[in-house]
C-alpha cells in the first residue's frame, strides 16, 4: 500500500481578511509499519496469564483517524527520512491537535472539525482549526502523528498522560523476589541482541549480570513472560572507594553512559554545604573500572537513588539521567536540576525551573519510583522536562506511568520497564505517541499569530 499525503494551510487575518495558502505534499515514515510489523516480547499477543493488553479498535485502528489521528506543527524544518520517526528536543512542536475538539485551556493545541473531517473510498480527509489564541508562533514542517501524540506532544501543563500509551501490563508476581531483583535492577536493554544488563552493588563489588530475554527471538523452550530469562554471564567487579551509601536505605544508582561505560553513582541527599558523590565507570568491552570520590563545591543534591532488596518487596527510586556525558541530578530545594560533567567535575551548572516543582515520580507512587527518564535526547521529570540545549519545560506532572523501578528503555515506538509496589509487580510497555507518521516540510516557513486563525485541511489517500 502506498500512501499520497496533500496539505493545505490557509491563515486568515481577522482584521484584514488577507488569505495566506501553502499547499505541499508529504513522505510517508516507517511510524505505522513499525507498529503493525514489530512485535517485541510479543506486546501485541494476548495469551492466559498475559493480562492487561491493548485493545487495538478504537484505540489503534481504524488507522485514521487513531493511529494517525493528530498533527504536530514545528517551528523547524523537519529532515526528510523515512527512518526519522523522532524529532529531537531541540525542535519540539510549537502546535498541535487531535482527532476531537479541544476542550482544555492548553492554547498550543487546535481541534479536529470532526464535521468535514471524513473518511474518504480510498482514504481520509483531516480537518483542523486553530484559533487566533491557538496554536501560535513560527511553523515550517507539519507531520501526521496519532491521535494521542496530537493531545498535549511530550506534554503540557495541561497534560502529559497522552503521550505514553500503556499497550501491555504484565504481571511478574509469580517470578519470585530473586528473580524481580535482577529485572528491577536493569541498567540497560539491547533489543537488538535480546539482552539485559543487571547492575547492582554488593559485597564490595559492583555485580553486572548479562541476561537473555526473548525480545524479538524466542527460544524453543522458552516463553513470552519474564519466568524465562537466562542469566548468560555473571560478573563482580571488586572496588575500594565506591559503595552504596547509607546504612538501613543504601543510597546509589546504576546508569548507561550510552558511550561504551556504564557508570555508578553514590550519593547522600544535602541541603547545604558540598556534596559528595562516590562513583565508578565500568567498560562493557572488558568490565575493567575507574573509581573515585567528588566533592561538588556548594551543590546541593538530592540522592541520585536509593535501593532495598533487602525487603519484603524489592525497592528502587531512581532520581537521576544521563544524556550526552552529563549526569543530572534534582536540587534538593526542588527549584532546579544539576548537570554535572562526569569527565570533568569542574564543569557543574545548576539549571534553574522557574519554579519549584513538586518532584513526584512518573509513575504511581509506592516501593518502586522513577523520577527521570531519557526518551530520545528529552529528559522527562515529574512536572519538568529537560531538552537537548537545556531549557526547561514545565508540564502537569501526573503521574503517567505504572509502578515503575527502571528507567524507560526504548527501541523506536517502544518503551520498556519494570517496577512494582508492596507485593503488586510487573513489566510495562508504552508506545511513545508523538511520532512522525509523515514529514511535510513547507518550502518557506509561516507565522501564526494571535492576529489569525489557521485551519489545516489534510488528504490521506492509499495509490496502487
Amino acid at each position: 500500500m502506498k500512501l499520497k499525503g496533500t496539505m493545505v494551510l490557509k491563515l486568515t487575518d481577522e482584521t484584514t481578511g488577507e488569505v495566506e495558502s501553502v499547499t505541499e505534499e508529504n513522505m510517508v515514515t516507517e511510524a505505522v509499519n513499525d507498529i503493525l510489523g514489530m512485535n517485541p516480547m510479543g506486546v501485541f499477543y494476548s495469551e492466559e496469564n498475559l493480562a492487561d493488553v491493548l485493545s487495538w479498535n478504537g484505540t489503534l485502528l481504524p488507522i485514521c483517524p487513531n493511529m494517525v489521528g493528530g498533527i504536530l506543527l514545528f517551528p523547524k524544518t523537519l529532515e526528510e527520512d523515512a527512518a526519522h520517526i523522532y524529532e529531537a528536543s531541540g525542535n519540539l512542536p510549537v502546535a498541535y491537535a487531535s482527532n476531537n475538539v479541544n476542550t482544555t485551556a492548553n492554547t498550543a493545541r487546535g481541534s479536529m472539525n470532526q464535521t468535514e473531517s471524513k473518511a474518504l473510498e480510498n482514504g481520509y480527509k483531516f480537518v483542523w482549526e486553530f484559533t487566533p489564541s491557538q496554536g501560535n508562533g513560527t511553523i515550517a514542517a507539519v507531520a501526521l502523528t496519532s491521535a494521542q501524540g496530537g493531545q498535549n506532544a511530550y506534554g503540557s501543563l495541561v497534560g502529559d498522560a497522552s503521550t505514553f500509551l500503556k499497550i501491555k501490563k504484565l504481571d511478574i508476581g509469580d517470578l519470585g523476589k530473586a528473580k524481580q531483583e535482577v529485572l528491577f535492577e536493569a541498567a540497560e536493554v539491547d533489543f537488538e541482541k535480546d539482552l539485559l544488563y543487571s547492575i547492582t552493588f554488593a559485597d564490595s563489588s559492583v555485580r553486572i549480570r548479562k541476561i537473555r530475554i526473548p525480545i524479538f527471538t524466542i527460544g524453543l523452550n522458552e516463553k513470552l513472560d519474564d519466568s524465562t530469562y537466562t542469566v548468560l554471564e555473571d560478573h563482580a567487579v571488586p572496588t575500594e572507594t565506591f559503595l552504596f551509601l547509607g546504612s538501613y536505605t543504601k543510597y546509589g544508582e546504576f546508569l548507561d553512559g550510552k558511550d561504551g561505560y556504564w557508570y555508578g553513582f553514590s550519593n547522600e541527599g544535602n541541603s547545604s554545604g558540598n556534596a559528595r558523590m562516590l562513583w565508578v565507570k565500568i567498560s562493557k568491552a572488558d568490565y575493567s573500572m575507574t573509581e573515585g570520590e567528588w566533592t561538588l563545591s556548594n551543590a546541593k543534591l538530592m540522592a541520585v537513588g536509593e535501593r532495598d532488596m533487602e525487603n519484603t518487596y524489592p525497592e528502587r527510586n531512581c532520581r537521576c539521567c544521563m544524556r550526552g556525558g552529563y549526569l543530572y541530578v534534582p536540587a534538593y530545594n526542588k527549584k532546579g536540576i544539576y548537570k554535572i560533567n562526569v569527565a570533568n567535575t569542574a564543569d557543574v551548572t545548576l539549571i534553574d525551573f522557574g519554579f519549584t516543582s513538586k518532584m513526584k515520580p512518573l509513575c504511581e507512587s509506592g516501593t518502586c519510583e522513577l523520577y527521570l527518564t531519557l526518551v530520545g535526547d528529552l529528559i522527562i521529570g515529574g512536572d519538568f522536562q529537560v531538552t537537548a540545549d537545556d531549557t526547561v519545560i514545565h508540564t502537569q506532572g501526573s503521574a503517567r506511568l505504572g509502578s515503575a523501578a527502571t528507567p524507560l528503555f526504548q527501541h523506536k515506538q517502544f518503551l520498556v520497564g519494570w517496577g512494582g509496589s508492596y507485593g503488586n509487580e510487573y513489566r510495562h510497555m508504552y508506545l511513545l505517541t508523538p511520532y512522525l507518521a509523515t514529514i511535510n516540510n513547507l518550502s518557506s516557513a509561516v507565522v501564526k499569530d494571535a492576529n489569525k486563525t489557521m485551519k489545516i485541511t489534510y488528504t490521506l489517500t492509499e495509490e496502487a
